[in-house]
């Protein structure tokens, strides 16, 4: 092989090389771009986690130490919030499945 050739491919070796590296460390700073503003992120999260909400604002004493009929109140307000929470998605459900049935009927 002449001589010339060997520059060429030397000269392509060395061209690939800095291409690789340059692209390596593009991709690296990207990364480290990425897993600052995640890092951010979530120490946003951990901050607002260790402020006081407005519900921890109110002063109620403990439920342990408060009348049985007070937390029984409390858990029938509750499940009865769950209970028209259930009953609006199966409303929902009808709603979309008379919708669905209009349109294919």
């Amino acid at each position: 092989m002449p001589w010339w050739i060997w520059v060429v491919l030397a000269a392509f070796m060395l061209v690939m090389l800095v291409a690789g590296l340059a692209y390596a460390a593009l991709r690296l700073w990207h990364g480290f771009r990425k897993v600052s503003d995640t890092g951010a992120r979530i120490g946003e999260c951990l901050a607002a986690m260790g402020r006081p909400s407005e519900a921890a604002a109110v002063d109620e004493p403990p439920s342990f130490t408060q009348p049985l009929q007070a937390a029984a109140d409390r858990y029938a307000d509750a499940h009865a919030d769950v209970v028209r929470r259930r009953e609006a998605r199966r409303a929902r459900h009808v709603e979309a499945w008379a919708r669905w049935r209009r349109f294919n009927g």
